[in-house]
């Protein structure tokens, strides 16, 4: 008895298999490509500075609508007065006066004796000679340590120059080896400098000291407490491009 040979397989159902034998390769080279994308958003996020991550989010956050612009967040806690789309420099400033904010903040020693504030050109941190300094030496003390370690990681994570800025009180020279205050203030911001730079990441020519003896008090001499406050080094981060009278002063 002859086998029943299977009917033959009409031209238009091969055109059918044909045509979708391949789809699932293209659905699974997508969900591939998918995987391999959000991976590497992961890999990403998990290399950003946490204070990076902070001040992108402040960029992408849209309270106020679709298609409205942003204010430029400030380190004192409020927007300014006209928004205005954030730049990625204006970004990285913020980030800087957030992280020196909760440096200053969490360590009570500095919290007594250092600020922070930012302008539309740079970020500045000021720190009293009492942290960073013997009276009457330019030598670091212990405490300067860790204000150094955080000034080369802010350098190192935004690309922004620095100016250090040193200043003494009318009553702190004595003599010693040091001929007057301009002499004192300066070694002092040159040491700070040198300190700076021992980390190889840093190019030398970011970083620039300038001594101003007691010429520019913080506050009037009118009481005790005055000359304490105004021995001080002031660290200001700002663009390369910009050196004007913000940066010097």
């Amino acid at each position: 008895m002859a086998k029943k040979s299977a009917p033959p397989i009409r031209a238009s159902s091969r055109r059918h298999l044909q045509s979708h034998g391949g789809s699932w390769k293209v659905a699974y080279a997508d969900f591939v490509t998918a995987m391999m994308a959000f991976f590497l958003l992961m890999w990403i996020m998990n290399i950003v500075p946490k204070d990076v991550q902070k001040a992108l989010e402040t960029y992408f956050k849209d309270n106020s609508g679709p298609g409205k612009p942003q204010p430029v967040p400030s380190p004192e806690g409020g927007p300014e007065a006209n928004p205005s789309p954030i730049t990625e420099e204006q970004a990285a400033r913020y980030a800087i006066a957030m992280r020196f904010k909760k440096i200053v903040t969490e360590d009570p020693f500095l919290k007594q004796s250092s600020g922070v504030s930012s302008d539309d050109t740079g970020v500045l941190l000021r720190i009293n000679n009492d942290v960073m300094f013997r009276k009457g030496s330019a030598d670091l003390s212990p405490e300067a340590g860790k204000v150094v370690k955080e000034v080369q990681e802010a350098l190192r994570t935004f690309k922004l120059s620095l100016m250090v800025r040193g200043h003494t009180s009318d009553d702190e020279f004595r003599g010693g080896p040091f001929p007057s205050d301009w002499e004192l203030s300066g070694a002092r911001a040159g040491a700070v400098v040198r300190a700076i730079l021992e980390d190889k990441g840093i190019a030398p020519n970011r970083v620039r000291a300038v001594s101003y003896g007691d010429t520019l008090p913080l506050v009037p001499t009118l009481n005790p407490d005055s000359p304490a406050l105004n021995r001080r080094v002031e660290f200001y981060f700002h663009r390369a491009d910009v050196m004007n009278s913000r940066v010097v002063n």
